[in-house]
Parts: structure tokens; sequence; C-alpha cells
């Protein structure tokens, strides 16, 4: 199997993960803050990986050092202001804000100190995959009758910290895809995940006084979020970014809401609409297009 078939089977699975922990981590909220809970996710996560990776931590350098808290940075400050941002906006705004990153990603590509080493611009076919899965994302996260316009009538501070969100995660995938080139998987997770968990003790305060309360449900969801939603997988995405550019990658993420609309469906039984079903083909052909047509952006290969 070729690496960048592998990348992207490995991602996709990454991606099922992330939707289908929605509901998981949904319900944990009923038992602990948010933001405690990103915490301690991400300790947890970290003392994982510190433990696994231990023998390639001695041999850090100041580089991988400052590529790793580069990156961890972003990834830290994207999960804290999505999480400020869905206290104060509603989660459609949220959601359809969050999905502007299939679309920043390409932009910022355009500019050549930003692609990772070697890549090229994104060509058509990358600009019209995230498009399609742009489009898909809006009729996935808003309700029937919910006019573009109306989206953007009122723009308050949790759509601004949202959007800041977005920022930081398209800025996480372009700083990720020039760390990895350096960078052992393992290595680079262990070091992304320890930077983003300083950064998050850090601003723990802002969320005010912190609530936990101790149940077998919250035990369970920081078991599985921090050794498989994010030591596991940002491993993986390491991996992955190696072999994938990072308007690609970006536009594989859009399918974490199909994962979690699936999971709802089968857990929570809801009911899957047409509106969403359009939404999700279109996210579907949308990856098609960058699949299939051919494209100028493609990863550039790793030395051997």
């Amino acid at each position: 199997m070729r690496p960048s078939t592998l990348a992207h089977l490995l991602l996709i699975a990454v991606v099922a993960v992330w939707g289908a922990t929605f509901v998981l981590v949904k319900d944990a909220f009923r038992d602990i803050s948010p933001l405690l809970f990103n915490l301690l996710r991400m300790a947890l996560a970290f003392l994982a990986l510190a433990l696994i990776n231990r023998r390639e931590l001695r041999t850090l350098t100041r580089k991988s050092i400052l590529s790793g808290l580069f990156v961890g940075a972003f990834l830290g400050a994207g999960y804290q202001f999505q999480t400020a941002g869905l206290a104060r906006t509603t989660p459609a705004k949220a959601a359809f804000i969050t999905g502007l990153i299939v679309v920043f990603v390409p932009l910022f590509t355009i500019i050549p100190r930003l692609r990772p080493k070697g890549a090229n611009a994104p060509g058509l076919a990358t600009i019209a995959g995230a498009l399609f899965a742009f489009s898909g994302l809006l009729l996935l996260t808003t309700p029937a009758g919910t006019a573009l316009a109306h989206i953007f009538a009122t723009i308050g501070l949790g759509d601004l910290l949202v959007l800041l969100c977005a920022l930081a995660f398209a800025a996480h995938l372009l700083a990720l895809a020039r760390a990895s080139l350096h960078l052992s998987a393992g290595l680079l997770a262990t070091l992304q995940i320890g930077a983003a968990t300083l950064l998050m003790a850090v601003t723990l305060p802002f969320d005010g006084r912190p609530v936990l309360h101790l149940t077998g449900r919250l035990v369970f969801a920081l078991a599985i979020t921090s050794l498989f939603a994010t030591a596991a997988a940002f491993t993986i995405q390491s991996y992955a970014q190696q072999h994938l550019s990072p308007s690609h990658t970006a536009l594989i993420l859009t399918l974490e809401p199909v994962f979690a609309w699936l999971t709802s469906i089968l857990i929570l039984h809801e009911h899957l609409g047409p509106r969403a079903l359009t939404g999700a083909l279109l996210i579907l052909i949308g990856i098609a297009i960058i699949e299939l047509l051919p494209n100028r952006s493609a990863p550039t290969p790793i030395p051997a």
C-alpha cells in the first residue's frame, strides 16, 4: 500500500473517531466545565505519549522543541477559542464558522511563505473541492430555512472567538505540515500535545471557577478522548501530513460532522433530513474532486 493511500485511510479513521466522540464529550459536559475537560484530556494524552516516546524525548533539540511549541500553541488556541465561543453563540453558527477552515487553508497556501517546503500553490481542483465541502458543511450544520445573511446579521463576541478558532486550526495544519518534514510522528505529537496542555493550563482561569463532578461517564469520556481521540489521533495526523497537503487534510476533516451525524443516528436515533443528507453528499463530492481530478498541489514526497 502506498504511503499516501495509507495516510488517507488513517486520517479518515481519525476523523471518524472525532465525529463519534462528539456525543461522548457533550454528555461529559454535564459533569465538568469545558475548559477543564480540555485540560485534563490533553494532560492525560501528553502523559501517555511521553511514556511511549520517552526514548525519542531524550534526543530533543532546540529546533524540535520550538517546532513542537509552535504547532501546539495553535492547536491549544483552536480548542480554547472554540470552547469559549460555543458558550457565547449558537451551535449552528459555531459549526458554520469553524468550517471556514476548509476555505482558509487553500487561501493561506496561495502565499508562498505559508506553504510547506516544496509544495505547490492550490490548484483548481483543490479550490473546487473546498467550495463543495464548505457548501456541504453549510447545509449539514445549519437548520433548514436559515438564510446565509441571517448568520452574519448578528455577529457577537462568541462568533469572533469561533472565527479565531478556525484561523488557529488552519494555522495548525500549516505548521504541522512544516514540522512533520523533520520530526517523527510520535515526537511531534508528544511535543504539540504538551504545548497545548501548557496553554490550556494558563488560560483555564478565563472560564471562571472550574466545575468537576467525578463520575463514571466522565472517567470513560476522558479515557477515550485522551488516549484515542487525542494521543493516537494526533500521532496519526502527524504521520498523515507527511504525505498529504494541508488543503487536502482540511478537506478530509470536513467529514467530522458527517461521522457525528452517523453516530447520532446510531446511538441517539436522531433523524437525518434531506438537507443534511445533501450536505454530506456535497462534502463527499468535494473530496472526490480532489482525489480524481489532476491537482497541482500534490504533497511533496519525503526524502528517503
